[in-house]
């Protein structure tokens, strides 16, 4: 398999400009507050006006706000998380953070997300929480999901972590639940390297958040730019994103609105490349749905995928299986002891694909991908 240098075509670039330079260089310049400082409380101002919450607290990571989140809604041991497998392991290694019990539910093959009917079957006595994500850049059933957890007075925690700005007719994802985690790691929408958030409308949330970013410290002041004794009155951990990479992503967010519209570009020419292509089926957004498309994702039969995988790697072109199965790895499998019964997880993440998609990815390149996939489904260019 190529290394990372030697891709012609790799899954993803990261989109910067001087802007994001230039802030990064003014808060190192500053020769103070590296860690926490002013432009950790502006971004967090940016996040909640750009998603449409009331608060938002930023973290070192999305897996860290995932952690959090879950100790600010009270979640414990005995408690149960209704998760997908079909996800990245952080979602379902959250609720195991925190002493709960992450329980799998099936995915609905339309937004790749929850399957609304099938989290009823798997709620019980123990249920606390749903965590549905919103895979790839589009939105799940939220609404639907939404429901049931109001129904059932469950927690709805939004895991956003791909799909900063997707939404459903006027209403961004991150403002259905009781609150959403949004990652900024290289690979999403905006990225601060590594980063993330938790968006919520609860004041009482965002105070708890704050606590158990910085090791249960009650700070009426920046901590390392005041003389005053601050108490501890919880457990709390170290959470906290710098203010280095707090000043990236308030630049990075200035353009959020330019590198979705690049991306969703960029989706419109690929898939007029490749629709045509018997064999291959084509992601579709819902009515009213905004896909951001952090993700390009297409199906293939599972009989031919991993030729398709190896046939683009000589090739040069980068793809990537998103998701296998969670409930199958050998922690969960193994190590845990999960057994599951998850057939439309399991013949989708036998038949998904991955492939390049950024905002600067050319027409060149895009033809270049499409070419060799024609050739590799035996198609006349």
């Amino acid at each position: 398999m190529k290394t990372e240098t030697a891709w012609n075509i790799p899954l993803f670039k990261i989109y910067w400009d001087e802007d994001d330079v230039d802030a990064v260089t003014e808060s190192i310049r500053a020769g103070m507050n590296w860690a926490t400082g002013p432009r950790v409380a502006k971004f967090e101002e940016s996040i909640a006006s750009y998603v449409g919450t009331e608060y938002a607290v930023t973290f070192n990571t999305g897996t860290s706000a995932l952690h959090a989140a879950l100790l600010a809604h009270g979640v414990q041991r005995g408690d149960e998380v209704i998760v997908p497998s079909f996800t990245f392991i952080a979602t379902a290694n959250a609720p195991l953070f925190v002493g709960a019990k992450p329980v799998f539910a099936d995915i609905e093959d339309k937004t790749y997300g929850l399957d609304p009917e099938d989290v009823k079957e798997k709620i019980t006595r123990k249920t606390r929480a749903i965590i549905p994500i919103h895979y790839g850049g589009g939105p799940c059933l939220i609404r639907e999901l939404k429901e049931i957890a109001e129904d059932y007075d469950l927690i709805l925690m939004e895991d956003a972590a791909e799909s900063l700005g997707a939404r459903i007719g006027d209403k961004r994802v991150g403002t259905f639940g009781d609150s959403a985690m949004l990652s900024f790691c290289q690979n999403k929408i905006i990225t601060t390297g590594e980063g993330g958030a938790i968006v919520t409308d609860s004041r009482e949330m965002y105070e708890r958040l704050k606590l158990l970013r910085s090791h249960g410290r009650l700070e009426t002041q920046d901590y390392f730019s005041s003389s005053e004794i601050m108490d501890y009155i919880t457990l709390g951990y170290n959470f906290r994103m710098s203010n280095i990479t707090a000043a990236l992503g308030i630049a990075q967010l200035r353009k959020a609105d330019r590198i979705i519209e690049m991306r969703r570009k960029n989706v419109e020419y690929l898939t007029t490349q490749l629709k045509d292509i018997g064999g291959i089926t084509i992601p579709k957004t819902l009515k009213d749905y905004y896909n951001v498309y952090q993700m390009f994702t297409i199906r293939i039969s599972a009989t031919i995928r991993d030729d398709l995988i190896k046939y683009l790697a000589d090739k040069g072109v980068m793809t990537k299986v998103y998701f296998p199965p969670i409930h199958s790895t050998d922690f969960y499998k193994n190590k845990l002891g999960y057994i599951n019964n998850l057939p439309v997880t399991e013949e989708l993440s036998s038949k998904v694909l991955t492939l390049p998609m950024h905002p600067t990815l050319t027409g060149e390149e895009m033809d270049y991908m499409s070419d060799e996939i024609k050739n590799f489904f035996g198609v006349a260019r």
